[in-house]
């Protein structure tokens, strides 16, 4: 049994995942020390954290403009530095990515670069630089540690195996509008779609959630984190969530992590790996309770979000990043009221059919892309409304 204290860094520390980090941690302050803390836009938070946990090293984007805003609310001295040096520091043994979108990227790489272990729940950065991601975990021999449900399960199924899988196989929620028409889904307010059923989340992942883009972006991450062919990597709708996903071998044997829908057990198994930890604050099932299990296939034609990102999985080089910053601008154009839910995947269509790939690409490459893919999106829904 380790017995040593580990010191935990937490970027996008006010998010939904990040505030679930710090709970775990409180759980266990045996076990766990934060030594830092990042975060973008709710300072006030970040605030009471710093104040709370009082980490060493605090990160802030350089463009923020509220820094100073931070400085007055609580005393940060000399140790604002940035989200990469926190993510590479000595003092860090392991660091939690939880920031959104392209924003979790470079830190990742700084981490891995500096042989530190990451638990990664940043979807963007494993999606759209995947080959470089794991590249510099196998040439560093850091580890990456997800912290997403589905695939702290796969990771958990596997373990222990010497023999690889023969299907992986992803569960999801189905969302709110599992049981909406096409009439129903162009009447989706925001309101609506911030309604998750089974998990509690930021408004990104919620909304990638009901489309269901989010599936497809783990689709990717799954390819990139157990090395499965696309086309041994499967979908199927479990409404309970209880199954977090499922591996099947090659002898016709499947495997199923299940547990409570609670983000803070993958959390928790993430840092602790590889022990288990006893927790009386994260909830059991109840079986008693439990009258059924259900599965069904995913319908593609009423969300073809999850196509368009398996789509663009498949094709590879900057195709997933383009479809992560489309993605990422078209929430945000639905949460502004500026399009329907129902346009969010037309217009990351759109965006994808423009783009001409680049097959291998750089970091710059996958930067440049980036920027291209919000620009052309924001063209192309200029008209829909």
């Amino acid at each position: 049994m380790v017995d040593s204290i580990k010191r935990v860094a937490v970027l996008g520390s006010t998010g939904s995942i990040g505030r679930q980090t710090l709970d775990v941690i409180r759980a266990l302050p045996q076990r766990f020390r934060v030594v830092g803390l990042a975060a973008g836009k709710n300072l006030g938070l970040l605030a009471e954290q710093i104040k709370e946990f009082k980490p060493e090293l605090i990160g802030c984007p350089p463009e923020n403009d509220d820094i100073e805003r931070l400085r007055s609310l609580v005393d940060i001295k000399n140790n604002l530095v940035s989200l990469d040096e926190i993510a590479a520091s000595a003092e860090v043994d392991i660091t939690v990515i939880a920031t959104s979108g392209k924003a979790g990227l470079k830190p990742a790489l700084a981490a891995l670069q500096a042989s530190k272990n990451i638990a990664l729940a940043n979807k963007e950065s494993l999606v759209s630089a995947g080959e470089i991601i794991t590249g510099e975990a196998k040439k560093s021999g850091a580890r990456i540690l997800p912290v997403d449900s589905e695939h702290s399960a796969i990771w958990q199924c596997l373990s222990g195996e010497k023999q690889e899988a023969a299907h992986i196989i992803l569960t999801a929620s189905g969302g709110p509008f599992r049981q909406f028409s096409l009439e129903q889904l162009a009447e989706v307010t925001v309101a609506q779609a911030l309604q998750h059923p089974s998990w509690q989340m930021g408004k990104k992942v919620t909304i990638d959630s009901a489309t269901p883009m989010i599936k497809g972006l783990e689709v990717i991450e799954a390819h990139w984190l157990s090395s499965m062919p696309y086309d041994r990597i499967d979908v199927v709708v479990h409404p309970q969530s209880i199954i977090h996903s499922m591996v099947e071998f090659i002898d016709g044997s499947i495997k199923a992590q299940l547990s409570y829908p609670d983000m803070r057990l993958p959390i928790q198994y993430a840092l602790s790996y590889p022990e288990r930890l006893p927790n009386p604050q994260l909830p059991r099932i109840d079986w008693g309770l439990v009258k059924s299990l259900d599965f069904e296939p995913p319908d593609y034609d009423k969300f073809p979000c999850l196509r368009l990102a398996i789509e663009a999985g498949k094709k590879g080089g900057t195709y997933p990043a383009v479809l992560c910053a489309a993605d990422e601008v078209a929430v945000e154009l639905f949460l502004d009221g500026r399009i329907r839910f129902a346009d969010i995947a037309g217009v990351v269509e759109r965006t994808l059919e423009q783009h001409r790939t680049i097959s291998n690409p750089s970091l710059e490459e996958i930067e440049a892309a980036d920027i291209w893919a919000r620009e052309t999106l924001l063209k192309a829904a200029s008209g829909v409304k």
